[in-house]
């Protein structure tokens, strides 16, 4: 215990005269065949089992400080979770030592994600909110242009996505050159000028189609938008240096002469390209209803692919995102995998391909979302390249790591 008190004081965590601490020792297990780079890990805190609230953390593998963050979920002021991310050996494990002190402060780490919404004014300060709401019957048009980048947006070094404010909620992408944090630089809206020196831009033109991963209903054989709602809202659940978490809300949701509510969070991770899309609709009825997500086939030159059995498709191809700049054309990756227990059926049209879903019996619907640019420096430069790392992907997302978790 000694030993590791001395490890806590120097990842300077302050040890106050009474504070309450625990150390946790989480062990993260790959069954798989390859090594895997920023697995996500999340640490449930039931702080009355605890103890205490803690107020910081400190994450060590083999004696160094790896980045971590206290997440509070439901804005109450109590820890609900603790996030970070591992590299795990292929088909080996890495045994994490966490840390928990309850009088101390949360050491400040790089910015591995980012989240916000911002409003757009008439002053251009754009400033930033926390949520925001509308009436169901409000303009679609005023609510999509009300907020600066028309949505939610979610950064971190790889890329980053927005989800639009309006029935579509559709996601749009950015692609970098490089790793970097762009967004509040550039804000979605690259100029020629910053294009020029080396910033990344919105890459994709979605269309008719449903863009990289865009949730919809199923209706008269193709994709609907999320119409007739009582209140639709955006809210940043999180933005911190592991993970950032945006959630869309669509209450009094008319489907199928049913009315849902729904909740759709997207989690962005640092570290990784992928997108974990976690959807709840309460309602009677709403596991006899059938709803769907997918990827676009592109523009130009589309190559891609859709399995029957595993949900796992992807696009590979050349679009224009931008129509006065008909000249700049972006080759994009895009990949959807759904959770097993939520696949319904497969099928393409002319547009998408499309993975039928159905809720499990808790109204849940995951699935993840990748996607690539081309013009990313040592990215990716083939479909065969891209789609080789999308059954690798498939294959991390359907055999998860197993975690356990001992108090010491």
């Amino acid at each position: 215990m000694k030993k590791q008190l001395t490890l806590i004081v120097a990842a300077g965590m302050a040890l106050t005269a009474g504070a309450a601490t625990k150390t946790l020792e989480i062990t993260v297990a790959n069954q798989l065949p390859d090594a895997i780079e920023s697995y996500p890990v999340v640490v449930p805190v039931d702080v009355k089992a605890l103890g205490f609230n803690p107020s910081a953390a400190v994450a060590t593998v083999k004696g160094t400080i790896i980045p971590s963050q206290l997440d509070d979920i439901d804005l109450d002021g109590v820890v609900d979770e603790i996030s970070l991310t591992v590299s795990l050996p292929a088909r080996g494990k890495t045994v994490v030592k966490l840390a928990l002190d309850s009088e101390g402060s949360q050491e400040t780490f790089p910015i591995g994600t980012h989240a916000y919404i911002k409003l757009r004014d008439e002053k251009k300060k754009y400033p930033k909110i926390v949520s925001i709401a509308f009436p169901g019957d409000a303009d679609t048009r005023i609510m999509y242009n009300s907020i600066y980048g028309h949505g939610a947006v979610m950064e971190n070094p790889y890329n980053a996505i927005r989800i639009y404010m309006d029935n579509r909620q559709s996601i749009d992408l950015y692609g970098k050159n490089r790793p970097g944090m762009e967004l509040e630089t550039t804000g979605f809206y690259t100029t020629q000028e910053q294009l020029a020196q080396g910033y990344g831009r919105d890459i994709l033109w979605a269309g008719k189609s449903v863009g990289a991963g865009s949730f919809r209903g199923f209706i008269g054989d193709e994709p609907t938008t999320i119409d007739t709602v009582t209140v639709r809202g955006q809210r940043v659940v999180l933005s911190g240096p592991v993970r950032s978490v945006v959630e869309v809300t669509d209450e009094g949701w008319i489907y199928n002469g049913r009315r849902f509510n729904m909740t759709q969070r997207y989690t962005m991770w640092q570290g990784r390209r992928d997108v974990q899309v976690d959807i709840n609709i309460t309602g009677e009825g709403v596991d006899s209803q059938t709803f769907c997500a997918g990827i676009q086939k592109l523009e130009t030159d589309n190559v891609g692919f859709l399995d029957a059995a595993t949900g796992l498709a992807g696009s590979w191809g050349v679009n224009v995102p931008e129509k006065k700049y008909e000249d700049q054309t972006e080759v994009v990756g895009l990949g959807i995998i759904p959770d097993a227990a939520n696949l319904a059926s497969t099928r393409e049209d002319e547009f998408n391909y499309l993975d039928m879903l159905k809720t499990d019996t808790e109204g849940a619907i995951s699935y993840r979302v990748n996607f690539a640019a081309g013009r990313e420096e040592g990215g990716f430069s083939t479909s065969t390249e891209w789609f080789d790392y999308l059954r690798r992907w498939a294959a991390e997302a359907a055999n998860p790591a197993t975690v356990t978790v001992k108090i010491k």
